[in-house]
C-alpha cells in the first residue's frame, strides 16, 4: 500500500464535503473504496463517483479497470465530474 492525495472537483467536491483527502491503497479501486467507506451514510457521494473521470498522477484513467490502475507513493488522484459547457 502507498499513500497519496485524492483531490475532488466541482460536484465531487460538494458530495465529498472536502476538496482533498489522503488515501492509503495500492490501486485506484482501493482508494475509491476507502473514500466510499468514509461516507457510507452519504449515498450521493457514491452516485457522483459513478459519473466521474479520473486522473492518476496527471494521466487519464479512461476505461481501464480501476483495479488495474496502480497508485504511487505521494501520488495524486483527481476526481473530475462531467462539466457542463463547451462550444456551441
Amino acid at each position: 500500500m502507498v499513500s497519496g492525495t485524492i483531490r475532488y472537483w466541482a460536484a465531487a467536491k460538494a458530495a465529498a464535503g472536502t476538496a482533498e483527502e489522503t488515501y492509503r491503497a495500492a490501486t485506484l479501486a482501493g482508494a475509491l473504496d476507502e473514500a466510499r467507506a468514509r461516507r457510507a451514510d452519504h449515498p450521493e457521494f457514491a452516485r457522483v463517483l459513478l459519473r466521474c473521470s479520473f486522473l492518476v498522477d496527471e494521466r487519464q484513467v479512461g476505461s481501464r479497470d480501476h483495479h488495474d490502475v496502480q497508485l504511487t507513493e505521494g501520488g495524486t488522484v483527481e476526481v473530475l465530474p462531467p462539466f457542463a459547457g463547451g462550444s456551441r
